[in-house]
C-alpha cells in the first residue's frame, strides 16, 4: 500500500471508537512528548475573505466610488486607527487590538497570485519557494524535524477532513472532529507474534500515532480545568474550546489547526460576510479570553488568514477573487502593531491589491520567533516580519 495513503487512512481519525488490531497496537505503549511552552493555532477561513471590508480603508474615497453597494460606512467601522478600522461585527478583534494583543499585517499574499481557491491554499500550505507542487506542507516538513523520535500529536488538526499544511514524512499529527469520542480500544486480549519485516517500522509509527495520540488527547482533557467563559454555540467556537482545553491540559502540541468555510461572497455579500465575521469574532474572542483568564495567552499565538482577499471593486452584490488581504495575530506577546502601509487603491494589479508582506515572511517569524526553529531549515528563505514579536 502507498505509504502516505496508508497514514492518511490510520492517522485521520475524526470521532468515534477506532477499533485498532492487536499486532498494532502492541506497538503503541511507549509516549514521547515534544517539551516547550510555546505553541501557534491557525484559523483558516476558506473560500478568500474579504479584506478590504475586514479590516476597512474607511477614509479612502476610493474605497466607497469602487464599493458602492457593499462598502461599510463611515459611522459604523470600529476602533479606529490610522485611517484603518475593524468591520463592526468584529468588536472582539477590535478590543484584542486596543489591549495591545492584536496585530495586523496589511497586503499579505505572494507573487504572481493564483485565484483557484484549491491551488491558492496549496500555495498557503505548501510554501514553496515558486510556485513548484509539494507534496508536504511547511508545518509537516517543520514537525518532522522537530520530531525526530516521533510525536503523534505534535500537531493537532480539529477538523473532519486532513489540512496538507500539516502533511510530512512521519505521522506527527492527528485530525481529529471530536476530541471527547477521540479513543482507541483492542479487538481482542490475545498476544500476536509480529513479523521481523523491517517495513513494519511505519507500521510501528502508525500504531504509536493512533494509540498514543488517543491517550493523550484524552488525558489532557481530563486535566484541563473547567472554563470560565461561554463559548458560542458554532461551530468554530467549539473546536477552538476543545484547543482551548487541550492546551490547558498540557497536550504539549506545537500545533494547533481548525477552519471555517464560507467566506466567497460573490453575491449578497454584505449578509453573509457580516454572519461569518461575527462567527470568527466571537469564537476568537472567548478562546482570547479564556487563555487569557488562564495565564497561557503569552505562550499561544493566533493566526487568523485566508487563501487570498476579494477584488477591489464590488460586482453589484458582492465581490470576486482577489489578491492580498490582511492577517491577524494574537496573542503569544505580540506588540499589537499593524504593520504595513494601508491598501493604496490606486496602484492596482488589473483591479487587484499587490501584495507587500509575503505570507512566507509571516511563517519564518512565527517558526523563528515562536517556535525557536531556524525557517530555512525546511526551505523558507523570506525574512521573518521585522517588529512583529
Amino acid at each position: 500500500m502507498n505509504r502516505r495513503h496508508f497514514l492518511t487512512l490510520t492517522g485521520t481519525l475524526t470521532g468515534g471508537a477506532l477499533l485498532l488490531p492487536d499486532f498494532l497496537y502492541s506497538y503503541g505503549s511507549q509516549s514521547n512528548l515534544v517539551v516547550g511552552e510555546q505553541c501557534v493555532v491557525f484559523v483558516q477561513l476558506n473560500g478568500g475573505n474579504d479584506g478590504l471590508n475586514t479590516f476597512i480603508p474607511f477614509s479612502d474615497p476610493l474605497y466607497y466610488e469602487l464599493r458602492p453597494k457593499i462598502a461599510i460606512s463611515k459611522g459604523d467601522v470600529a476602533s479606529a486607527t490610522n485611517d484603518m478600522a475593524f468591520h463592526p461585527a468584529l468588536s472582539g478583534f477590535a478590543q484584542m487590538q486596543q489591549n495591545g494583543d492584536l496585530s495586523v499585517l496589511q497586503n499579505v499574499g505572494y507573487p504572481n497570485p493564483v485565484r483557484s481557491h484549491f491551488r491558492s491554499q496549496e500555495i498557503w500550505q505548501t510554501a514553496p519557494k515558486e510556485q513548484e507542487y509539494l507534496n508536504d506542507g511547511w508545518l509537516g516538513r517543520y514537525l518532522d524535524l522537530q520530531c525526530k523520535e516521533h510525536q503523534p500529536t505534535a500537531g493537532v488538526n480539529i477538523d473532519t477532513i486532513d489540512n496538507l499544511a500539516l502533511k510530512g514524512d512521519a505521522p506527527n499529527s492527528i485530525t481529529v472532529k471530536d476530541p471527547s469520542r477521540f479513543v482507541v480500544k483492542r479487538n481482542s486480549e490475545a498476544p500476536v507474534q509480529l513479523s521481523t519485516n523491517p517495513q513494519l517500522d511505519f507500521v510501528r509509527k502508525i500504531a504509536n500515532s493512533v494509540v498514543e495520540g488517543a491517550d493523550d488527547i484524552q488525558n489532557a482533557i481530563s486535566k484541563a480545568a473547567a472554563s470560565e467563559i461561554a463559548y458560542p454555540k458554532t461551530g468554530l467556537a467549539k473546536n477552538l474550546e476543545w484547543i482551548a482545553k487541550l492546551i490547558k491540559g498540557n497536550l504539549n502540541s506545537k500545533v494547533y489547526y481548525t477552519s471555517l468555510n464560507g467566506f466567497d461572497t460573490h453575491d449578497n455579500q454584505l449578509a453573509i460576510h457580516k454572519n461569518k465575521l461575527t462567527e470568527l469574532n466571537d469564537a476568537v474572542f472567548s478562546f482570547y479570553q479564556d487563555l487569557k483568564k488562564s495565564q497561557q495567552l503569552y505562550q499561544v499565538t493566533i493566526v487568523v488568514f485566508s487563501e487570498f482577499g476579494r477584488r477591489v471593486k464590488d460586482n453589484g452584490s458582492g465581490t470576486d477573487h482577489g489578491t492580498a488581504a490582511p492577517m491577524f495575530i494574537i496573542g503569544g506577546s505580540n506588540k499589537g502593531k499593524v504593520i504595513g502601509a494601508n491598501p493604496n487603491l490606486v496602484d492596482l494589479d488589473q483591479g487587484d491589491l499587490k501584495y507587500q508582506l509575503d505570507f512566507r515572511s509571516v511563517y519564518a517569524s512565527l517558526l523563528q520567533n515562536k517556535l525557536q526553529f531556524d525557517p530555512k531549515k525546511i526551505g523558507l528563505m523570506n525574512d521573518p516580519v521585522k517588529g512583529l514579536f
